[in-house]
Order: structure tokens, then sequence, then C-alpha cells
């Protein structure tokens, strides 16, 4: 099912839903319901039945247009697909989700500040959206996408007999080296805290784990080196160039060099589906190659153009086809 026709279909079925259930179960239903829980799980929000339903179907309406307005314009790339057909099983499970469970917290209540809203319900809830948003997002992933031909013949370089080459380049991001840098301090001050006793045990227990991934991503991302042999491609990560990740000559179907940008692939960081991702710490040239199997790695690093034609210049070697 396409995109396309996938929409409409799951769009009319959840706004039946959000709609005829509440309508069905109207008798029991206090009025105003209960919309909002606060700490405790106790009540301190409510709207009238019909405003109530309304607000649920406008909410999804939103999300459904939008992504209408997606599938409309086509998704040509594996990570727009992965996105669009995510979204939209998630935030329709979502949805349903949060309008189930408010019904049941009013369910036969005398009034809204009576309604009993359930734990297991809202992680239930949440479980579900997500589970149904993954696994929504990799069904529909589709094909890899195709190794985008660069604007000009691939660059090579001419190997004389014999000769073995290697290329290495590096680059890194200030803004996330500091982010990195911030966070261990951030997470220095919090045992500080913790230990002189400060800041209590459940405060900092919740920071800690946000601000470990933050200074773990931080040094994962920051920094990148590129290194071409007649091995593959090797990436390493980090001020320490670890993890790494390999790609064998033979997995490589040619490479190039092309400009992106931030925006273009939504970000600093690692950004894409595996098959199609782009690792992007600046703007400008990046070393880009195409799978034999279909699908791209990039990654921006100075010199993209020489790493590029060193690698198409191993291949060719390899194949006994020398440019």
């Amino acid at each position: 099912m396409t995109p396309r026709h996938a929409a409409p279909i799951v769009g009319l079925a959840v706004t039946a839903v959000l709609v005829a259930l509440p309508l069905t179960l109207r008798d029991r239903l206090p009025d105003p319901m209960a919309t909002h829980w606060g700490a405790g799980s106790v009540p301190d929000g409510s709207m009238a039945f019909p405003v109530a339903v309304a607000m649920q179907v406008a909410v999804w309406a939103v999300i459904w247009l939008g992504l209408v307005a997606v599938a409309l314009r086509g998704l040509r790339s594996r990570v727009s697909r992965v996105t669009w057909w995510g979204l939209l099983t998630g935030m329709s499970v979502l949805l349903v989700g949060m309008g189930v469970t408010t019904l049941l917290a009013n369910l036969d209540a005398p009034t809204w500040r009576e309604a009993a809203l359930g734990g297991w319900g809202v992680a239930a809830m949440i479980v579900a959206g997500v589970a149904a948003g993954l696994a929504g997002g990799y069904l529909g992933r589709g094909a890899p996408d195709l190794p985008a031909p660069p604007d000009a013949e691939p660059p090579h370089l001419r190997l004389r007999t014999g000769e073995r080459v290697v290329w290495v380049s590096r680059v890194s991001n200030p803004w996330l080296v500091t982010l990195a840098v911030g966070s261990a301090a951030l997470l220095a001050v919090l045992l500080v805290l913790q230990t002189s006793g400060l800041v209590g045990g459940v405060a900092a227990g919740g920071a800690f784990p946000i601000v470990v991934v933050v200074l773990v991503l931080g040094l994962l991302t920051s920094s990148v080196t590129a290194r071409v042999t007649a091995d593959g491609l090797v990436l390493g990560f980090g001020p320490f160039g670890w993890p790494l990740r390999r790609i064998p000559l033979s997995r490589i179907d040619r490479a190039w060099a092309q400009p992106r940008r931030p925006g273009d692939v939504g970000g600093w960081g690692v950004r894409g589906v595996p098959g199609s991702a782009t690792i992007m710490l600046r703007g400008g040239d990046c070393l880009v190659v195409g799978y034999r199997k279909g699908g791209t790695l990039a990654v921006s690093i100075d010199d993209a153009e020489r790493g590029a034609a060193l690698i198409n210049a191993l291949i060719a070697e390899r194949a006994g086809t020398r440019p």
C-alpha cells in the first residue's frame, strides 16, 4: 500500500474511533470530563464532553493533514519513507491510546474530579505508540536508495603498479566538543552536589542518565577520522578514534565528493537510517560511498575528493581496469 492510499484510510479510521467510541460510552461519562492529571494522577483539568472529543479530533487532524501533504509531495528517499510511516502508525496508535486512556479514567466516575487514571494505562499507551512507530517505519522503509550519481565523472587517481597509498583525514565540530565538555563538567557538579547532600538522590538520579547520554553522544559525534587503504574505508569516531566503522572495498561500488549542509540531512551528528546515512559534522564537501547493493553513506570530511578518487582507483585496480 502506498502512502497516498494509506493516509486517507488510516486517517478516517482513527477519526472514526476518536468520535464513535466516546459517543458509544456517552451515558457512562461525566460532563465535563477530566482531561489532564497532575502529580499523583490527580485530575486537575477538565473539558465539556463535546469540546474534549473535538479537541482530540483536531489534534489528530493537524497531524494527519501534515502527513497527507508530505505524501502528496512524494517520498523519494528511504529516510523520508521510514519517518513518514513511523509517524503515521506511531501517532495514530498514540492518539487512539490517549483517547482510550482518557475514557477509561472517566468511565462511571460521578464527576471529573473522581476520574482515576491508571499509571499502567499511560505506560502501555506510550509503549504501544513507540512500538507501532518503529514497526511502521521498518515495514515501510522500502528498497535502499540507489547511489545518487555525482554531477560529473567520479574522481580517480592513477596508481603505479605495486604502489600502496593511504588517505587519512579528520574533522571536528567545536560546538559538539563544547557540548561534551559542558556535559562532563555538569556531571562532575552533580556528583559533588549529591555527595555533599545539597541535591537529593532522586533528583540527581534522574539527571545523571540524561547528562551521561549527552556526554557520550557529544564525544562520539564531536569528531570523525576517515582512512582509506587497500582494504576499504575505516571511520573512527570521537577523540580517541573509537568505535570504528569498517566498510570493505568489496562492498563499495564507487565514491564521490558532494556538498551537503546540515539542513539537507536533518541536523548535525549521525542522520538517516542504515543504508542511507550521513555523518554530518560541518557543512561542505562530504565523502559519499555508494554500496554495490544499493544505498549510500556520506561523511563530512576535509579533502573528500581525494579520498573518493583513491577509493575509485583501488576499486579499478582490484577489478583489473585501471583508469
